[in-house]
């Protein structure tokens, strides 16, 4: 999902694919669109407190929340609504025992990128996903062309945040918000900005916010969206008057949309295996966040795999494979990847997801291109071209 660095980072520590707690089993999700009709005659006798103040539940006395209530009373909503919904909000603890998890990095090779990759590409995955291509082909077809993004990453990400839908989190979603904006201090200001565009979108949409469910961090729907994501970049992809993340449609024209948006170049390369490395430090800057020039990587023993210009700017990506240290180059795409979860080690498997669900259908792997960084005058630069055959479908890993 679209979602800050501290929950990437315990996105990954946690290996959770949808960012939220793994169920005995999923039950059924739906749209809150089509629940709210569904719940609309059993909640027709409820009737809003008359208190102006929260006197019930696990925020009853709560200055913040008297704070926060007052703050979306000054935006438009309904202080009466406001207090309803409060008096039936639940703190969840179980989420600030997730966020109370901290990643701290290895220091050595574990093997943790072959781990982490066996969790999302398998066989089934990429059965599951060929499967969903064919249902939404002519909506990916659609958005591909739309936004200039490739199918196979708007299905990869979907199967990688939610397993296309079949699994989409288990928490309240006024709940998670709640719990973090209000019981979390470390980020309060940015999960009580995030529980903001929640209630306004409910009112907007016209959906019972204590209806949907999500992950622990509040994110929704098939690719798995904060508030402020949906409210910035979920678009109405069929066209129903909707953004309704739990559509299939709406979700795919999102996804693409949001990679448009933070950058995606059409047809450029994502990223180019590289040989050498073997003594560089473990202490070394790698990751999406990295930065050097192709010459300076030469001069540490870094060679990428086809021809690039010395000045090309590119990240130098280390993976923690069980056979061995991997290191890669990423261009543009790559970073615009990290955009969705700003994890190295997710935006590789999006991409070597991607790759395999493209070689599974048969469809050919055109050639991308490496495109060279804008001049100062802000002139379109030169492209070198990268043969398919030189970018390998998925790196050799000891499993």
């Amino acid at each position: 999902m679209p979602r800050s660095p501290l929950i990437a980072a315990l996105c990954v520590a946690l290996s959770l694919g949808a960012c939220g707690s793994q169920p005995a089993k999923q039950a059924e999700a739906r749209s809150p669109f089509l629940a709210a009709a569904a719940d609309a005659g059993a909640n027709s006798g409820t009737t809003a407190t008359a208190n102006s103040r929260v006197t019930r539940g696990d925020y009853a006395g709560r200055a913040d929340v008297a704070r926060f209530i007052d703050r979306m009373q000054a935006r438009g909503l309904d202080r009466g609504q406001l207090v309803r919904i409060f008096e039936r909000t639940r703190v969840d603890p179980s989420i600030l025992k997730y966020m109370d998890r901290q990643w701290r990095p290895a220091s050595g090779p574990t093997g943790a990128w072959t781990r982490y990759r066996s969790r999302h590409i398998t066989p089934a995955m990429i059965a599951k996903g060929s499967a969903f291509w064919t249902r939404h082909a002519s909506t990916l077809e659609r958005a591909s062309r739309q936004y200039g993004v490739p199918p196979e990453y708007i299905v990869a990400i979907l199967g990688i945040e939610t397993r296309w839908g079949g699994f989409m989190g288990t928490h309240r979603i006024i709940d998670a918000l709640a719990t973090l904006a209000f019981d979390y201090p470390r980020r309060a200001d940015y999960f009580q900005n995030e529980l903001a565009e929640y209630l306004l979108k409910a009112e907007d949409q016209d959906f019972d916010p204590l209806q949907p469910v999500g992950s622990f961090a509040g994110a929704m729907g098939l690719g798995q969206f904060m508030p402020s994501s949906w409210r910035d970049y979920a678009v109405d992809f069929n066209g129903d008057g909707r953004r309704d993340l739990w559509d299939p449609e709406d979700a795919i024209g999102s996804v693409a949309h949001y990679l448009q948006a933070h950058g995606w170049q059409p047809g450029a390369a994502v990223v180019v295996r590289a040989s050498g490395g073997a003594g560089l430090p473990w202490t070394a800057e790698t990751g999406f966040k990295s930065d050097y020039s192709v010459a300076e990587l030469r001069a540490k023993g870094i060679r990428p795999a086809v021809a690039l210009a010395d000045d090309r700017r590119v990240s130098l990506l280390r993976l923690d494979a069980s056979g061995g240290l991997e290191y890669w180059l990423g261009f543009e795409n790559f970073y615009v990847i990290t955009r969705y979860n700003h994890s190295t080690y997710y935006a590789m498997t999006v991409h070597q997801l991607a790759e395999a669900l493209r070689a599974r259908r048969g469809r050919n792997q055109p050639s991308p291109r490496v495109t060279e960084q804008a001049a100062a005058d802000g002139s379109s630069a030169a492209t070198a071209a990268i043969t398919a055959a030189s970018m390998p479908l998925r790196p050799p890993l000891a499993e």
